[in-house]
C-alpha cells in the first residue's frame, strides 16, 4: 500500500495555515438523505454538512466552492433505463441538482455562512447564473459558492462538473467525498474483497491502469491535465470535512 510520506499538514496537523487556499469540494446527492427514511433530503444530514462546512470555512479562511449531485432525487441513467431519452433524463437529474443547491444554501445561512448557489441552467428567480468571474468574486469575498444543474449539458456526470469548475476557478484540490462508508481508494472493493488495502496515495494513471473507478475516467483525466489533485474520503463520519480541509492525512490523494 502506498504511503503517506510528503501529504500536507494544515491547522489541525500543527501548522498555521491549510495546505489549500481554494477548494472544490464534491457530494454526492445521497449525502444528504437518509439511510433510515425514504425521504429524497434528510434535514439533519444538510444540517450537519452545513455547520462542518461552515465552522471549517470560518476556522481556516479557505475559499470553499461545492459542487453537490442529484442521485437522492434522480440519476440520468435511472431514466434512460425506464426508456426516456438520455438527453432529458439527464435535465432531469441537473434540476434535482438545484434542489439539493438550495437545501444547502439554506442550511449554510442559518449558520450565518453567506452562500450563492449559482446554476449552468438559467433560473433567475432560484440561482444566478454560472459566470466564472463571478464565481471567483464570491470565494474572495468569503461566500461559500454552490454550482448547481451541473455543466448545463447532458452526458456529463456531477464528477465532470466539480473537475471543469475547480479547473476553471483556479482551485487548488477537489474533495470528493464518499457517502457509502468507504474511506479512499482501494485496490478493490472493500465490501465485495476483505483483501482490499486502501492507497493513501496514488497516481492518477494507476488509478486509471487500475480502472480504480475513484470517479468517471472523464473527470479523473481533467484533473490529471490540469495537475488538480483529488482527496477522496468519507465524507458522513463527523469532522471529516474539516480535517479533509485542513490537510490532514485522511482519505486518499490522488495526484
Amino acid at each position: 500500500m502506498a504511503t503517506g510520506a510528503g501529504r500536507p499538514r494544515g491547522r489541525h496537523g500543527g501548522e498555521d495555515k491549510p495546505p489549500w487556499r481554494r477548494v472544490v469540494l464534491k457530494l454526492s446527492g445521497e449525502a444528504l438523505a437518509s439511510a433510515s427514511s425514504d425521504e429524497t433530503i434528510d434535514g439533519a444530514a444538510v444540517e450537519r454538512i452545513a455547520a462542518e462546512v461552515a465552522s471549517a470555512r470560518s476556522e481556516l479562511e479557505v475559499e470553499l466552492a461545492v459542487v453537490i449531485g442529484g442521485g437522492n432525487i434522480w440519476r440520468g441513467t435511472t431514466g434512460t433505463g425506464a426508456g426516456l431519452d438520455r438527453a432529458t433524463s439527464d435535465y432531469m437529474g441537473m434540476l434535482g441538482t438545484v434542489i439539493n443547491a438550495l437545501a444547502l444554501q439554506d442550511a449554510l445561512e442559518r449558520h450565518d455562512q453567506p452562500t450563492r448557489v449559482l446554476s449552468a441552467i438559467q433560473m433567475a428567480e432560484v440561482a444566478e447564473p454560472y459566470i466564472r468571474r463571478r464565481a471567483i468574486r464570491h470565494l474572495e469575498k468569503g461566500r461559500v459558492v454552490i454550482f448547481a444543474a451541473g455543466t448545463g449539458n447532458p452526458y456529463f456526470t456531477t464528477d465532470t462538473t466539480a473537475a471543469l469548475r475547480a479547473a476553471e476557478i483556479e482551485a487548488e484540490v477537489m474533495l470528493k467525498g464518499t457517502h457509502s462508508g468507504i474511506d479512499g481508494v482501494y485496490s478493490a472493493d472493500p465490501k465485495l474483497d476483505p483483501a482490499a488495502t486502501r492507497f493513501d496515495r496514488i497516481a492518477f494513471m494507476d488509478v486509471v491502469a487500475k480502472d480504480l473507478r475513484v470517479m468517471d475516467l472523464t473527470a479523473v483525466t481533467l484533473c490529471k491535465d490540469n495537475d488538480l489533485p483529488i482527496l477522496v474520503f468519507d465524507v458522513m463520519a463527523p469532522g471529516n470535512i474539516g480535517r479533509a480541509l485542513a490537510g490532514e492525512p485522511i482519505g486518499t490523494l490522488v495526484r
